[in-house]
């Protein structure tokens, strides 16, 4: 499996990252979806497995949180999913998940069975920087790359303290706030990048709020390697809930119009 600056290198644009929420609508329908999401384009992939408080989402993915799980996801289905995932296409995947999911787990065996999986990283949503030895010295033991986020708030110091300590890509919020669809961009995300690119060599990777083929050029324009999608092909799931088929052919079709636009 390639590492993150590896795979980004090969690209000659920013590299498209679609968000799943593993086991939504449900485990068989799920995995149509990603495994249409890479056909159609995705270069890399941004997971998350399933909580009943992911504090970081907004409305759309805590929807599709309480879908999966009532469909029976569990973190140790999820990874099985990942594996069939990995299987079917040896794309890099990045995990977002929440800290007490991973406890819970037990944390060194989460990290290690992540990677028997074909998994690339961990971003902990709710742990910050702080906290960070809790699964960096694990994360590396296992062979993952680290992952972290920044956000229009983080402070030079701070910033500098995250990419110090990640290898994969730092995950850069482009706006305050939760998750969920924008209707524009915010300002922030051209110096925020711009900040991002004067302390660090590792890729940056640009999410929160991205729901258009425009937006999505628009943050690869302001230097991004890679955009993350989440919110709106979620909510492209849930209009077609009743539609497994329409689905999926409408989530591949953003996502090769997505691709267009990089």
């Amino acid at each position: 499996m390639s590492t993150y600056k590896e795979t980004f290198r090969r690209l000659d644009r920013a590299a498209l990252i679609p968000f799943f929420v593993i086991g939504d609508p449900d485990e068989s329908r799920s995995f149509e979806l990603v495994k249409a999401a890479i056909d159609a384009g995705a270069d890399v992939l941004e997971m998350g497995i399933p909580f009943s408080d992911p504090i970081a989402d907004g409305p759309t993915i805590q929807k599709a949180d309480l879908r999966a799980l009532a469909a029976g996801m569990t973190p140790s289905k999820a990874l099985a999913f990942i594996h069939r995932v990995t299987d079917y296409r040896p794309i890099p995947i990045g995990l977002l998940v929440y800290y007490n999911l991973v406890w819970q787990y037990g944390v060194e065996r989460f990290f290690k069975d992540f990677k028997a999986v074909g998994g690339s990283s961990v971003l902990v949503a709710d742990l910050s920087i702080d906290d960070a030895d809790e699964v960096i010295a694990p994360a590396r033991a296992a062979g993952l790359e680290t992952v972290f986020m920044v956000t229009p708030n983080t402070g030079s110091d701070r910033m500098r303290r995250i990419a110090e300590r990640t290898t994969g890509f730092i995950y850069t919020v482009s706006t305050l706030g939760v998750t969920g669809a924008r209707n524009r961009l915010s300002d922030t995300v051209k110096p925020l990048v711009a900040r991002l690119k004067e302390v660090t060599g590792v890729p940056v990777c640009v999410g929160f709020g991205i729901s258009s083929p425009e937006q999505a050029a628009e943050v690869a324009t302001a230097g991004a390697d890679g955009v993350i999608i989440g919110s709106r092909i979620v909510q492209i799931v849930e209009d077609h809930l009743n539609e497994p088929d329409r689905a999926v052919e409408e989530v591949a079709r953003f996502i090769r119009q997505v691709r267009e636009a990089l």
